[in-house]
């Protein structure tokens, strides 16, 4: 696989992570429709999870939940992992 688009995949999937968490803060301040927790652990688990990360202490969002505040470092770690695993 051309390692540019790989590079490109996971810009513009964490990216999308990102904006997600801030999106759903921004909706939850307003009393808005909601993004699923579901949704924004996929976002994740499909190669966004550094921007999910990020997106959770940026705009503080999620920070009190045990289970983003486990779950999306645990996903980050098995993306480095496999990614560690592919490129060696």
């Amino acid at each position: 696989m051309d390692y540019y688009l790989l590079l490109i995949y996971f810009i513009l999937v964490n990216t999308f992570s990102f904006l997600l968490m801030g999106i759903d803060k921004y909706k939850a301040r307003k009393n808005k429709w909601r993004i699923k927790e579901s949704t924004l652990f996929l976002s994740s688990v499909i190669g966004g999870s550094l921007g999910s990360l990020l997106g959770m202490f940026f705009f503080r969002h999620k920070t009190k939940h045990k289970k983003f505040l486990l779950g999306m470092p645990c996903i980050l770690l098995i993306h480095i992992c496999l990614l560690l695993y592919w490129f060696h």
